[in-house]
């Protein structure tokens, strides 16, 4: 019933304009396991190179741990441990080779307020911290990051969101004051998930606006279908399928109108779980 956290100001808009849209070669496998310890392998063609990786996740009551291995032999661990204090979520990550990837994330929940913090475990961290006030209807929220290598602030945002079971609208002041950022979201019929979403973002400096509008339909209980249309001039569509239970296969198209001696980008995705 309390707030969600800032990062979720303007997500129901950004998961239907962006969620799923991929315009390359990818495969995902999931295996769930019930001794707690699931397998996910991922698989993606870019530029004619193939990048993969394998993760395994370990889970007990309050503590997760995340071990990933990519195709380059880098090594991404993360340690999470819930309710370590009451209402307090923590994780500690780190990549291998990369000794100057630690970071610890604490996050803590309370009905009115959700907090949550970065730290870099680098002699010169990088530091952020993002909080939001309210109730699970109005949200107000603001991120800061700083670097102090360099003694200077890397974000300084703020936002405010209203949220109904049909709607939502969000605005955020972005980019360190220098854009405002206004999106909503809308469920026109319940029954088939017929919903759009509209983005626009207005920069102060220069004065220039770009919109994006999308849309999502539900054919029938099994298959989705999105489309995307931006100002620049590139539309997109989306169909995907759940052809068995949590198992997709998804198709995206992208084409350029302002672009036309390009050739339109095509997209699949496939994920499977047994």
């Amino acid at each position: 019933m309390g707030p969600s956290p800032y990062s979720d100001i303007g997500k129901r808009a950004k998961d239907l304009l962006t969620k799923d849209y991929s315009f390359d070669h990818k495969f995902i496998l999931s295996v769930p396991s019930s001794s707690r310890m699931g397998l996910t392998a991922t698989g993606l063609k870019r530029d004619q190179v193939f990048v993969g990786n394998i993760s395994t996740q370990y889970q007990t009551e309050k503590t997760t741990v995340d071990v990933k291995v990519d195709t380059y032999s880098n090594v991404f661990t993360r340690i999470t441990v819930n309710e370590a204090f009451a209402g307090i979520k923590t994780s500690l990550s780190f990549n291998i080779p990369d000794h100057k990837s630690g970071k610890l994330d604490v996050q803590y929940l309370h009905p009115h307020a959700v907090v949550n913090s970065s730290i870099g475990l680098t002699p010169t961290p990088l530091l952020e911290f993002n909080a939001s006030v309210g109730n699970k209807d109005l949200i107000l929220g603001g991120e800061v990051g700083f670097d102090t290598a360099s003694a200077s602030f890397t974000k300084v945002n703020a936002g405010i969101s209203f949220n109904q079971p049909d709607f939502s609208a969000a605005v955020i002041l972005m980019d360190k004051g220098q854009a405002i950022k206004a999106s909503y979201f809308h469920t026109l019929i319940p029954s088939n998930g017929t919903a759009i979403a509209a983005e626009m973002i207005h920069r102060l400096s220069n004065y220039q606006n770009s919109f994006t509008i999308g849309s999502s339909h539900e054919v029938d209980p099994f298959t989705l279908l999105k489309t995307r249309f931006s100002d620049n001039g590139k539309m997109a569509m989306l169909c995907q399928r759940e052809w068995r239970p949590k198992s997709l296969v998804t198709l995206s198209v992208e084409y350029d109108t302002k672009a036309t001696h390009s050739a339109s980008k095509f997209g699949l995705t496939l994920a499977l779980k047994p």
